[in-house]
């Protein structure tokens, strides 16, 4: 309360803090209801409503000639709207722009802006007259159909809303801001917006699933895809939403075989001129390297941006930068808020249709009441014709015998019992309606009145006969305004993350038994061979050798499994690209491994199908079969693939099918194979089950599926080795000991190594030191299972072998169909196709040994 100041003369004391509250409220509702939002019924704010209605009073409708824009602000500033003539000027500019209003509402002469930003030409060059759609707006507002107040100065009356005959708000949207409000209204096509009126007038109880089955959605003018149905069910639910929307492009293809991406719809809202300037600065800051070359070809025919690509470039990835990088994809919020009542409120689209039918029923009705008062004052006028032609010479000589009109008036009334409106009607008609024809004229204006009285009557009693009369004009507005829908909808909208921003190509991926990773293009090997013999291989570390082989899809997880039973996954893109000659990025790098991890298995998959499983196999003889679907997740530091014991240790996973056989080895020379049935399917956190039982000192080698027909090869660490048909092996049950598959003596060592071979198949073999062979697998005698084996390796004292890796004989120019022959550069020999490997999986072992012999 300010102090020291005495209530005397005009001087009050005040809370001042009351008072800047009360103003700043005031401020904030005149801000709200006479500026920033529009009004639920007509779609407007004051200043369009202002213009449109000043245009309307001045004749510019669309039968007369256009006038100067800067006379139509002048109206519009000194009757109705006391602003900036800019503000004015800018907003009549907009009413015209096709690109910015579904419907147009003001129709101009002269240069209105353009969709890059141009600005429009000065208010004194332009012209403008009301649009045909405005008029649909203004219809029968000399009806007393809507409310007038005084403007600012009160020395005119302007209407507080408009008739509205289609769902301005709806159709044309909105968009402003206010003091802590804003509205963000998308525009829609009219032929949907009076069929979902018109469906709400039959269906009160339609709900927003019935709404949206003729009102889909926004129908931006400049066009589009909107991303999904999600957000528009948000916004039409519940007031609120966020929908993206796309430019629409297409690509072509030059006659010198380039590719370039046509842009001809960009997102409602965005300025062209901006987003090629976009692409422009992206391509020089060497974001899309793929474009060679920009130019925009828009004409007033259409919109054509031109996106020349290079050779090489691919357009769906190109066009998928574009709408993470540009605003090709733009995001529009939708906030559904109109003055209801001169009340600010969040409204569905229910609500919206709601209330617009509510305006129109209250048009009609009021516009009926008019109509019936106009009939039936002017009945009552002509029934006073016809009493006066019934008594005209009586009517004749009354008047010809009174001093003055009043006298005349008078004698009438008091003789005919007319009214006085009636008599100064008579008093006024002229001579020539005394004649027969006239007077039928009377009679027939008379019964066609009493006709539209009784109509209106009706009407007036009947909410339904109003309902109809609503749909039946509605109806009329659509077959004049109506046009096909600019913007499609598409089913699912799905945020692009850097996958769609990477070309889906074949890679080749290598992993070392160092631990050393990386990817390059399979076509990179394809010329190589094409160039034939003399190219240097991987530059690798002395006794390291290529373990994992594979060819993938950029778009493909790669699952890292660990000898501590972790798993990590990864995209094949997000691998480090390497060179023919380069060893690669070593693993720990990529993966948060910890101290003596590394890699026992990798596994590639597109998708993780509940139905497909994988088989583990540890060091202690544990198996375990989990669906891949329950590795369909991610952490950084990994999760839980088997849960291993404190002395065990992951060394193989295989994907295994119905039917599959399985064969687990030992380094103690034992071998069992039982059916992959057998273990049954388990959680991803679980231990496993005995899949072979091991004798005191001994352990687990690995694990392969056994193919009928297939061969058991394996190598002692002093070097020698045998191949087995795995038919002489007795399919057991898991959970035993095995049966012997080499004899094992201390000259020749334990096991060191085994795989399925099958025709076709070499043999790489690793020592310790660093030694690498190469053999053919026909080449190793086929001894019995308690056999001894022979030399396939010279392994001198110190030494031993320490792994051994199996690829494709020969160099395919195609991958062999099951059990059929394959044309090699030599040779053709018999490569059957391993049960559950593809054309890709044989390819990647030709690689295999395309490296192998490239690094000889």
């Amino acid at each position: 309360m300010s102090d020291g100041i005495a209530p005397s003369g005009n001087v009050l004391p005040i809370d001042i803090e009351q008072e800047l509250r009360d103003s700043f409220l005031e401020y904030s509702m005149s801000v709200i209801v006479a500026r920033a939002l529009p009004d639920v019924r007509d779609g407007l704010k004051p200043v369009h409503r202002r213009i449109l209605y000043a245009m309307s009073e001045s004749g510019l409708t669309p039968n007369r000639a256009y006038k100067k824009s800067a006379w139509t602000v002048g109206e519009v500033i000194g009757k109705y709207h006391p602003h900036g003539d800019v503000a004015v000027y800018d907003t009549m500019v907009r009413m015209a722009q096709n690109w910015a209003m579904r419907v147009p509402l003001v129709d101009g002469h002269g240069n209105f802006g353009s969709i890059d930003g141009d600005s429009p030409a000065a208010m004194r060059y332009t012209e403008s007259r009301l649009d045909r759609a405005a008029m649909e707006l203004l219809r029968d507002i000399d009806k007393e159909t809507v409310d007038f107040g005084p403007n600012y100065d009160e020395s005119l009356r302007e209407p507080l809303v408009l008739p509205s005959r289609y769902p301005n708000l709806l159709v044309n949207g909105s968009s402003g801001i206010a003091v802590g409000m804003a509205t963000n209204i998308p525009p829609h096509n009219i032929g949907e917006a009076i069929d979902a009126a018109t469906m709400l007038i039959d269906n009160p109880d339609a709900t927003i699933e019935d709404l949206m089955k003729v009102i889909p959605g926004p129908d931006f003018p400049t066009g589009g895809v909107i991303m999904g149905r999600e957000g528009i069910v948000d916004a039409y639910t519940t007031g609120r939403g966020s929908i993206k929307v796309r430019g629409k492009a297409h690509v072509e293809q030059t006659s010198t075989g380039k590719m370039r991406i046509i842009i001809t719809e960009i997102p409602y809202g965005v300025n062209k001129s901006k987003l090629v300037a976009k692409i422009a600065e992206l391509v020089r800051e060497k974001k899309l390297p793929e474009i060679s070359d920009l130019r925009d070809e828009s004409d007033r025919k259409g919109m054509r941006v031109v996106v020349e690509l290079k050779q090489s470039a691919i357009p769906q990835v190109v066009l998928n930068k574009l709408y993470k990088h540009t605003p090709l994809e733009t995001g529009f919020g939708v906030i559904q808020l109109a003055l209801v009542d001169g009340v600010p409120r969040t409204l569905s689209l229910k609500d919206m249709l709601s209330h617009y039918i509510d305006h129109q029923k209250d048009v009609i009705i009021r516009r009926t009441r008019y109509d019936l008062r106009k009939a039936q004052e002017r009945a009552h006028i002509l029934e006073g014709y016809v009493i006066a032609l019934d008594n005209i010479d009586e009517v004749i000589a009354i008047i010809k015998s009174s001093d003055d009109d009043e006298e005349a008036a008078s004698r009438l009334i008091e003789r005919f019992g007319l009214s006085q409106a009636q008599t100064e009607a008579i008093l006024e008609m002229r001579l020539r309606r005394l004649t027969g024809l006239e007077r039928h004229k009377i009679e027939e204006e008379l019964a066609e009145l009493r006709e539209k009285i009784d109509w209106y009557q009706k009407v007036l009693g009947d909410i339904n006969l109003v309902l109809k009369i609503i749909k039946d004009e509605m109806a009329d507005i659509r077959a004049k305004f109506a046009s096909p829908r600019r913007t499609e909808i598409t089913g699912s909208a799905k945020d692009l993350d850097v996958e769609d921003l990477i070309a889906e190509e074949d890679m080749v991926v290598t992993i070392t038994k160092a631990g050393y990773v990386k990817r390059l293009p399979v076509g990179t090997y394809r010329q190589q061979r094409r160039g034939g013999k003399g190219v240097s291989g991987v530059n690798l570390k002395e006794s390291d050798f290529v373990e994992h082989l594979f060819i993938s899809s950029t778009h493909d997880y790669v699952l890292f499994f660990s000898n501590k039973g972790k798993v990590y996954r990864m995209k094949v893109h997000e691998l480090p690209v390497g060179s023919r000659h380069a060893r690669g990025t070593a693993v720990v790098n990529l993966l948060p491994f910890e101290q003596d991890e590394k890699i026992a298995a990798v596994i590639t998959t597109r998708e993780f199908s509940p139905d497909e499983y994988l088989l583990f196999a540890t060091k202690n003889g544990l198996v375990k079969k989990t669906a891949i679907s329950a590795y369909d997740r991610s952490r950084r530091d990994g999760i839980i693939a088997i849960n291993l014991r404190d002395d065990d240790e992951l060394i193989a996973v295989r994907r295994v099918h119905s039917g599959m056989k399985v064969v687990m080895v030992s380094a103690g020379g034992k071998a069992i194979v039982f059916d992959e049935a057998d273990v049954r399917p388990m959680g991803r956190d679980t231990t496993g089950v005995r899949g072979m039982n091991l004798a005191d000192g001994d352990h687990v080698l690995g694990m392969e599926i056994a193919p009928d027909d297939s061969e058991l090869f394996v190598v002692t660490e002093r070097g020698y080795g045998k191949r087995t048909p795995l038919s002489e092996y007795p399919v057991q049950r898991r959970g035993g000991m095995g049966v012997k598959t080499i004899q094992v003596t201390p000259k020749k060592g334990r096991l060191a190594g085994m795989k399925v071979v099958m025709p076709g198949h070499e043999l790489m073999l690793i020592s310790e030191e660093g030694v690498v062979i190469r053999v053919r697998a026909e080449d190793v005698s086929r001894l019995g299972r308690s056999t001894q084996g022979v030399k396939v390796m010279n392994v001198a004292e110190s030494d031993r072998v320490s792994a051994i890796a199996r690829v494709v004989a020969k160099k395919k120019k195609k991958a062999a169909p099951e059990g059929q022959q394959v044309l090699v550069e030599d040779e053709t020999v018999s490569a059957t196709r391993m049960p559950g490997m593809s054309a890709r999986d044989m390819e990647a072992e030709e690689l295999a040994a395309e490296e192998f012999d490239e690094g000889e």
